[in-house]
């Protein structure tokens, strides 16, 4: 009998919610299955997510069209193993014990499926190399 490791949990945060986060947690799901706990949050979460995003996503197989922006909570970063911020500063809350990474990456907002194509891309790889991080 194989003894049951609890799943690392993953945290994205960029501003709105509604590109880049959405992106990257849709990603993690569809790479890592129920391996790993995802979430995502926005320190000023957006509306809806960025439609060009949702194109973009559909391109690649992933459908994040019921997705809905959610506020970054202190609960959600408490509960967290990895927090990755894409561009929101110094709006998320940061705690001793979690690991944080910083994504450098263009913001997708107001730009069309274009655009957003090498945005998605970049995060693909980014989470791809997260997740044989995380398996290591």
């Amino acid at each position: 009998m194989s003894t049951a490791t609890p799943r690392p949990s993953v945290l994205f945060v960029c501003v709105h919610n509604a590109g880049r986060s959405q992106m990257a947690a849709a990603f993690l799901t569809h790479l890592a299955g129920d391996r790993v706990e995802v979430r995502s949050a926005g320190s000023t979460p957006a509306d809806t997510v960025n439609p060009a995003v949702v194109d973009a996503m559909k391109e690649v197989g992933i459908d994040i069209s019921a997705e809905t922006p959610k506020v970054l909570t202190v609960e959600a970063v408490q509960a967290t193993d990895v927090v990755i911020t894409m561009g929101c500063g110094d709006t998320c809350p940061v705690f001793p014990g979690k690991r944080y990474l910083d994504w450098q990456l263009d913001d997708p907002a107001g730009q069309g499926v274009v655009a957003v194509r090498p945005i998605r891309d970049e995060i693909e790889q980014r989470i791809r190399g997260l997740l044989a991080d995380l398996a290591g």
